[in-house]
This record gives C-alpha cells, structure tokens and sequence, in this order.
C-alpha cells in the first residue's frame, strides 16, 4: 500500500512563492508519472502539473510559467515550486501517480494548505 506524505504549505502574500513536497513509500514510485492537484473551498479537485518517470512535464494553463514540477527517485520525492501566486491558488494541494501522467492510482493523502493572502 503505497502513502504519500505532503508538506511545505502555509500562508503566503500575493506574488510570493512556495515550495511543496510529496513523499510516496514503496519501490514502484521510480517508474510511476505524478502529478499535483488541488481542491478549493466548494469545489472539485483539479489537474495542476504532472511529471513522467523520464521527466516530461505537464501543467494546467492557470499554472503554467509559474509553477514547476520536478521529482527526485532516489528519495521517492516529486515537489512543486510555486512562483507569483495568485489568491486564486488557495487550496488544499495533494500529489498522485500512476502508469502514466493524470493517473490517481493511490488513495489521496492529507493534503497540505496552501493559503495566498495580503
């Protein structure tokens, strides 16, 4: 049973930046893509940036050029730089993975806050 482990959310002013990190137990995590989604407040949970097991990248329009994506296999870890946040990125941000990108093969973990606000 794989877990994933989020952190590094908090409270940020507008136009600041956070860093995000996923930790997922098991061996299968190097030849898995992830990916990072968020749920705000009343809404559905949605796509934010995904990465393959060889490094291709994908992002939501609302993120791309502000947010990047990258993972670390040896230490079974995919992080999210967030740059220029938005208020509009508020939300409970999770990471996922599976065969290949936009899978959620895993059960969902905690999540991490991120809140951008003056």
């Amino acid at each position: 049973q794989v877990q994933l482990v989020e952190s590094g959310g908090g409270l940020v002013q507008p136009g600041g930046s956070l860093r995000l990190s996923c930790v997922a137990s098991g061996s299968i995590f190097s030849i898995y893509a992830m990916g990072w989604y968020r749920q705000a407040p009343g809404k559905q949970r949605e796509f934010v940036a995904a990465i393959s097991n060889g490094g291709i990248t994908r992002y939501a329009d609302s993120v791309k050029g502000r947010f990047i994506v990258s993972r670390e296999n040896a230490k079974n870890t995919v992080s999210l730089e967030m740059n220029s946040l938005k208020p509009e990125d508020t939300a409970v941000y999770y990471c996922n993975g599976g065969p290949t990108l936009y899978w959620t093969s895993y059960d969902w973990g905690q999540g991490t806050q991120v809140t951008v606000s003056s």
